[in-house]
């Protein structure tokens, strides 16, 4: 099952996801919807917006959940959103944290995979480009693993940024001030 953007939304509600939390995943759900649209335009292939969108709004679900022993983000979210029936959904959050863009057996390799993963790591709580939450991440308090993860995955990202402005033919700092012009619509579509 893929749940519509009203279903989504209210699976917040019951997983009591905190505002903050709710801004960004509205944040990523309108650059990733936005990457989406100008890939299809560009060179015409297909994209699962639905997955995309659900995926989007439903990436940091468990962010106010305490996990099961040995689970971290966002193996809780894919396991509850499984446990319901949306495992489209959940496979593509599978592969939008950080570090999976380091494994081979995690790191997005479907365009709606790749498109959250990028949308995710340009937002924070307004649209930035990598760069910019690179550094907001670097001037956080970071162990020396965190570290060692943002220089490993730093030139991945850099490169998936690149290969998605290219495709759709506009820079990030365009990308940008493009989202934000934008409005998401109450049914989650880009107007």
């Amino acid at each position: 099952m893929v749940p519509t953007y009203t279903q989504a939304i209210s699976l917040w509600k019951t997983y009591n996801l905190p505002e903050h939390k709710q801004r960004h995943c509205l944040l990523v759900a309108k650059l990733a919807l936005f990457f989406a649209s100008k890939i299809k335009e560009k060179i015409q292939i297909f994209i699962q917006t639905d997955v995309l969108l659900a995926a989007a709004l439903l990436h940091d679900i468990d962010k106010n959940i305490s996990p099961k022993e040995g689970e971290l983000h966002p193996d809780t979210g894919v396991r509850m959103l499984k446990e319901i029936g949306m495992d489209k959904v959940a496979n593509v959050i599978r592969t939008h944290p950080l570090h999976a863009i380091l494994d081979d057996t995690i790191a997005p390799s479907t365009w709606e995979e790749k498109l959250l993963f990028l949308a995710d790591k340009m937002t924070k709580y307004e649209t930035i480009s990598v760069d910019a939450r690179f550094a907001l991440w670097r001037a956080e308090e970071l162990s020396k693993e965190e570290v060692s993860i943002l220089d490993a995955a730093y030139p991945k990202v850099k490169k998936l940024e690149q290969f998605v402005c290219t495709a759709i033919g506009l820079t990030p700092e365009e990308v940008i001030e493009l989202v934000k012009q934008s409005i998401l619509g109450d049914k989650g579509e880009l107007l």
